[in-house]
Parts: structure tokens; C-alpha cells; sequence
């Protein structure tokens, strides 16, 4: 069979202005689409920067639906989603990511990251706990690990949290000595058997030696001791804790004013918070000494003068009410008006304020119930601050 050859030299310059023809066309719809990929994504970023949430969305779907192999418009995606509350929709998004064989680790972690962070603001706190452990060992490991650490407090898993936070002490990333001292003291507060209080007496102890400094372990060591019938130990302890947490020394005067009139100790405890009170006057430790000396059995002056020594001090609206509840005014018949009228006037001043977002309560709290931040109440009320 006889082949021509020129057939083959007429198809030669067909086959190449096909193949010409069709990279053309490839060429073009290539920049077509890079021309809309850009185009939508800084759409998306223009609705941002005029907070216009929605639009930036949709502007982004776009873009993700023309590209759908760029990760930053996926992660940009699911943080829009996470900040608008929809939380599904950034899960479906960063799982997306996670799915894809041509992620590479470090857009990989973060994908891991970004999803663990979906979980915690949709409170489901259990898929967070795994999501966050798979960081380790990561970039993200030290900002898991905190947020473990939160998530454990918000479950009350105190022994999950105490590991936590000896993870972050041991890896420098600050001092957790005293909220591991806090965990040690919640654990022993759910220990209610009053028959065996060994096990919440040694937690205690350890928190003390783990924070001496810290005012809750010894507070709650000396009223520990104090139910079990050790009260002259319990007095020890608070008398300790003088020296060791002198800021705290408000919350400290009333039990050791209790414990010292109860084991024959008044003179001591008096003394004690006399020179406390000398060096920084506080209505708690003005109280406790109003308390002791009227209960003293050694002839005194009258105690309730300590309340006009106290507004010779500083002006008290607190201490005044105290002072004249116990006076005989000029028309005696008008003095519960008035001292209900006082009553009602100094209550919001004996409240304890965070310092943190400034919630107010009528007891102080060790953990604020408004922001969770530990050790934000001071020892002193609204009035003294």
C-alpha cells in the first residue's frame, strides 16, 4: 500500500493551528476565571473593611466556588462564618479543608486549629477537648493548651485542668502556681464526708505548699480545720497567713476573730489585727475588733468607738450607719427610719467589685461568676476602693 506523502505535509500545519487554536481558548478562559477570582475577593474584602458581613460572604462563596483549591479563601470563609454565629457552617468549612490529600501540615494544624475554635463558641466543649488535643506538638499547642484549660474549668474537671496547667508552667509560659492552687481547693470543697476529712485536709496542705502566698488554701485549711474540731490549729494558720497574704488580711479578720474568741485567744487576735489595722484601716478588720472587744471580758473603752476613730480617718458612710445604730438620737422615736434609710444607702458599698469587668456581688469570690478570671475581687469592698 502506497502512503503519500503529501497528505502528511497538508496535515502537519492543521494539526498545529488546532493545537494552537485550543491553548488559545485554554489561555483565555484561564484568565477569564483568574480575572473573576480576584475580582470577588477583593469584593469580599472591600464589604469587610465597611463591616457589611453578609456581602463579604456571599462575595467570598464566589470566589471559593472559581477557586476552589485556594485555602485562605476557605479559612477567610469559615472566620466570617464563626464570627456571624453560624458555627455549622464554619465546621462544614475547615472540615472541608482537613479533607483535602493537598493541604500542606501547616495550613493543616491551622485547619485543625480554626475548627477547635467552631467548637468552643458553639459550646460543644467535648468535640473541642479532642480537637484541641490533636494540636499538640504543634504551633498552636500553647494556645490549645490554654484553651483546654478554660474548657476544663467550665466542666469542673479539676484534675484535667491541674495537668494542663502544670504543662504550661513546665513550658514557660507563666506562673499557674496559684490556679493550680485553686483546683487543689475545689477538689477538697466536693469532699463533703465529715466523718474522713483526711484526703481534703491534704489537698489543702498541698495547695498551701504550692502557693504559700496565695489567701484561699489557708483560708480554707483554717475552716477545714475548724469543722473537724482543730480550732486552735485553725487559729494557727489564719495567724500565719497574716504575714504571708498581708492584702487578704480583710477576709482573714472575721474567722480569726471567731477562732480566737473561741479557743481563749482574743488578746492575740486583737493585737494582731489592731497593728494590721494601724498600717491600713479596712471595715473587716474594723469589725472584727469592734467584735472582740465587746466581747472581751477585760474592762474597755466603749468598742464602738473605734467607728469614730475610723471616720477620723477616712469618711466612711458604712462605719457611720454602724456608729449611730447603737446611738440615742435627740427624737429616738424617727431612729428606725433613719436607720433603715442608712441600711439601704450602704449596702451597694459593701459589695466586692471584679476588677476584671467589674461584676458586684455581696460575697467575694474566688473565681468572678461574670468573666471566670481567678483572683479578680479584691480583698476590699466598693466603698475602700
Amino acid at each position: 500500500m502506497n502512503f503519500d506523502l503529501g497528505w502528511l505535509l497538508l496535515g502537519l500545519p492543521l494539526t498545529f493551528g488546532l493545537g494552537w487554536l485550543a491553548s488559545r481558548l485554554d489561555v483565555r478562559q484561564m484568565r477569564l476565571e483568574n480575572r473573576r477570582a480576584p475580582k470577588a475577593y477583593f469584593k469580599g474584602l472591600n464589604f469587610l473593611l465597611n463591616e457589611q458581613q453578609d456581602q463579604a460572604i456571599d462575595a467570598f462563596i464566589e470566589a471559593v466556588q472559581n477557586d476552589p483549591d485556594t485555602s485562605e479563601l476557605h479559612f477567610a470563609l469559615g472566620n466570617l462564618f464563626r464570627r456571624r454565629g453560624e458555627y455549622e457552617r464554619a465546621v462544614r468549612v475547615h472540615e472541608h479543608l482537613l479533607s483535602r490529600g493537598d493541604l500542606s501540615k501547616a495550613d493543616r494544624n491551622r485547619a485543625q486549629h480554626a475548627l477547635a475554635l467552631d467548637y468552643l463558641k458553639a459550646g460543644l466543649l467535648d468535640r473541642a477537648e479532642v480537637a484541641l488535643q490533636k494540636l499538640e506538638g504543634t504551633v498552636f499547642e500553647s494556645e490549645a493548651r490554654l484553651a483546654l484549660l478554660a474548657t476544663y474549668e467550665r466542666s469542673r474537671d479539676w484534675v484535667q485542668a491541674a495537668l494542663i496547667a502544670q504543662k504550661l508552667e513546665q513550658s514557660n509560659q507563666g506562673s499557674f502556681c496559684g490556679r493550680m492552687a485553686h483546683y487543689l481547693c475545689e477538689q477538697a470543697d466536693a469532699m463533703t464526708d465529715k466523718h474522713d476529712a483526711s484526703p481534703a485536709l491534704a489537698l489543702l496542705r498541698q495547695a498551701v505548699d504550692i502557693a504559700p502566698a496565695a489567701p484561699r488554701p489557708q483560708i480554707d485549711l483554717a475552716r477545714r480545720l475548724h469543722q473537724t474540731g482543730h480550732i486552735a490549729q485553725a487559729f494557727d494558720v489564719l495567724a500565719q497567713a497574716i504575714d504571708r497574704s498581708p492584702a487578704a488580711i480583710p477576709l482573714l479578720a472575721a474567722p480569726l476573730a471567731l477562732y480566737g474568741a473561741q479557743t481563749d485567744q482574743v488578746d492575740k487576735a486583737l493585737v494582731l489585727l489592731q497593728a494590721n489595722y494601724a498600717q491600713s484601716a479596712s471595715l473587716d478588720v474594723l469589725e472584727a475588733i469592734v467584735t472582740l472587744e465587746a466581747a472581751s471580758p477585760k474592762p474597755t473603752p466603749s468598742a464602738r468607738d473605734w467607728y469614730v476613730h475610723h471616720l477620723e480617718r477616712q469618711p466612711s458612710l458604712v462605719a457611720a450607719a454602724k456608729w449611730i445604730a447603737g446611738e440615742k438620737l435627740e427624737h429616738e422615736q424617727f431612729h428606725p427610719q433613719v436607720q433603715r434609710a442608712l441600711d439601704h444607702a450602704v449596702k451597694p458599698l459593701t459589695r466586692y467589685r471584679c476588677a476584671a469587668c467589674g461584676f458586684e456581688a455581696t460575697q467575694h469570690f474566688w473565681q468572678c461568676p461574670g468573666c471566670q478570671t481567678w483572683d479578680s475581687y479584691p480583698a476590699r469592698r466598693v466603698e475602700e476602693l
